[in-house]
C-alpha cells in the first residue's frame, strides 16, 4: 500500500486569470437585436485578461498551520478559493492530501429559507459526509454552536455571529484533515473568538492541517509554523513567520515612509486594483517569467537596510517555459523618486548567455560595494531578447535603505582619498579609503 504523502496542499507553477468582457455601446432596438439573434450574429466584445494569481508554487506539510499575508487586492483569497475548488485554476496543478473544509465567505453555502438544523444536514453532506454521520453530530455541532432554539428557524433571520457560529461550528465538526480559514473569526465576541482558538489548538494537536489568512500579524507569528507572503499575485517569500512578518512590515514602511508609488500591473475580478510592492509586466504567451528576486548580502542572508560600504548581490530567479536563445537581462537601480542611479545589463557588458533549456534559474550579480549615500531605493529588472523585445519585467523590486554616518550629499559616495602636499607641519590628515 502507497504511504501517505508527507505534504497535504502542494501547489504547482499555478496560474489564475480572469476574463473581463465588455459589451461596446452602440444604439439598439428591440428589433435590431432580434434580427441580430436570428442571424446568429452576436454583439461584439472587447475582451481582457486580468491575472489574479502569477504562477504560484507552494507547498504545506501534512500537520503543519500556515498564515499566507499580503496587502489587500494580492490574491490571498483567489488562492483559497483554487485550493479549495471553488475556482479551477487557469494553468498549473494542485495536489490535495486529506478532506478539506473551508470557512471562507461568511455564510456561503447556506440557504437562506432552510434552518440551521438544515443546512448542517445540507453542509455536511457537500463536505463529504454521510447522513448517518451527520446525524450522529448533529447534537455536538449545535452545542457549539451555541444557537439553542434558533437552530429550527431560517438562518436569514440569524445575526451575522450567529451565521460565523454556526459556519465554524459545522466546518470543525465534519472532521477535516485540512482547515482552510479565510479572517473568518474576526466576526466572532471575545467568547467566541476564544472558544474558536482553542478548537483549533485541538486541531493542531490532532495533526490535523491548517492554512489561515490574516491581518493579525501577532497572532500569525504566535500561532502559525510556516508563512507565506504573497504579492501581486506572486508568492514573494515562504519561511518562519517572525522572518516573513518582519520582512513584509519593512517592505510596507519603506514604501510608505519613501512615497514609492503603488503599481497596479493587474486589476482584480470586479475591475479594481491590485497594488503591488512589485510591479510585474509579464507578456503574454512569454517563454520566460521572472520569479523571485533577492537582495543579500555576502553570506546569503536577504537585506533590506545597507551602509555605503556594503556589498551585496542581486539575485534573478527565471523560469523558461521553453528553450531560448539570446536571452539577457537588465538591471536599473534607482532612487525613491524615480531617479536613475545606475542601469547595466548583460548585452552592454558583453555577457552572454549560453542558450537556455527549458526550467528555472537563478542569475546572480554581485556588486563588491554599494557606493550610496542615505536614502531609499529600488530595482528595476527585465528578462529581454538580443532584440530588445521584453518578455517579462519587474518594478519597485526589493525596496532597501541606505544608513550613512557621514555628511557627504549627492547619490553616491566614490572611492577616494584627501592628500595634502607642500605644508610641513600640516596637522595628519584623515584618508578616506573605500
Amino acid at each position: 500500500m502507497q504511504a501517505p504523502s508527507k505534504d497535504a496542499i502542494v501547489l504547482r507553477d499555478v496560474v489564475k486569470s480572469f476574463r473581463k468582457s465588455t459589451i461596446r455601446g452602440e444604439y439598439t432596438t428591440f428589433k435590431s437585436e432580434l434580427v441580430r439573434w436570428l442571424r446568429g450574429q452576436r454583439r461584439p466584445q472587447d475582451a481582457t485578461v486580468i491575472p489574479a494569481l502569477r504562477g504560484i508554487n507552494l507547498t504545506v506539510p501534512r500537520g503543519k498551520t500556515m498564515g499566507i499575508i499580503g496587502r489587500n487586492g494580492s490574491g490571498k483569497s483567489t488562492l483559497l478559493k483554487l485550493i479549495t475548488g471553488i475556482y479551477t485554476p487557469t494553468s498549473g496543478h494542485i495536489e490535495l492530501n486529506g478532506r478539506i473544509s473551508a470557512l471562507l465567505d461568511l455564510g456561503a453555502g447556506f440557504h437562506p429559507d432552510f434552518s440551521g438544523r438544515e443546512n448542517i444536514l445540507i453542509n455536511g453532506v457537500i463536505l463529504g459526509m454521510s447522513r448517518a454521520e451527520i446525524r450522529a453530530r448533529m447534537d455536538e455541532i449545535i452545542a457549539f454552536s451555541e444557537l439553542g432554539d434558533f437552530i429550527d428557524e431560517p438562518v436569514r433571520t440569524y445575526s451575522s455571529g450567529m451565521y460565523m457560529r454556526l459556519a465554524f461550528a459545522v466546518a470543525t465538526h465534519v472532521d477535516p484533515e485540512i482547515l482552510i480559514i479565510d479572517e473568518i473569526l474576526a466576526v466572532g465576541d471575545e467568547h467566541f473568538s476564544r472558544k474558536s482558538m482553542q478548537k483549533m489548538t485541538e486541531f493542531r494537536k490532532a495533526g490535523k492541517t491548517i492554512v489561515i489568512v490574516t491581518h493579525d500579524l501577532g497572532t500569525l507569528e504566535r500561532w502559525c509554523d510556516l508563512a507565506a507572503w504573497i504579492d501581486g499575485g506572486r508568492i514573494r517569500e515562504v519561511g518562519t513567520p517572525t522572518e516573513v512578518v518582519r520582512h513584509y512590515k519593512q517592505a510596507v514602511r519603506l514604501a510608505e515612509a519613501s512615497g514609492l508609488p503603488m503599481h497596479a500591473p493587474a486589476l482584480s475580478p470586479d475591475g479594481g486594483a491590485l497594488p503591488t510592492l512589485e510591479a510585474a509586466e509579464q507578456r503574454p504567451g512569454s517563454p520566460v517569467s521572472l520569479e523571485q528576486l533577492r537582495l543579500t548580502n555576502a553570506r546569503g542572508e536577504e537585506v533590506q537596510a545597507l551602509g555605503t560600504e556594503d556589498g551585496v548581490e542581486f539575485h534573478i530567479g527565471y523560469n523558461a517555459e521553453q528553450p531560448v536563445e539570446e536571452l539577457g537581462f537588465s538591471l536599473s537601480l534607482l532612487r525613491a523618486d524615480g531617479t536613475l542611479v545606475y542601469r547595466t545589463s548583460t548585452f552592454a557588458e558583453g555577457v552572454q548567455l549560453p542558450r537556455l533549456a527549458s526550467g528555472r534559474g537563478t542569475l546572480q550579480l554581485s556588486i563588491e560595494r554599494l557606493g550610496l549615500l542615505a536614502g531609499n531605493y529600488t530595482f528595476e529588472v527585465a528578462a529581454r531578447a538580443s532584440s530588445g523585445t521584453v518578455y517579462d519585467e519587474r518594478k519597485g523590486a526589493c525596496p532597501f535603505s541606505v544608513i550613512s554616518t557621514g555628511s557627504d550629499e549627492g547619490l553616491v559616495r566614490p572611492v577616494h582619498r584627501w592628500r595634502l602636499d607642500g605644508i610641513a607641519e600640516a596637522m595628519p590628515v584623515r584618508q578616506v579609503v573605500s
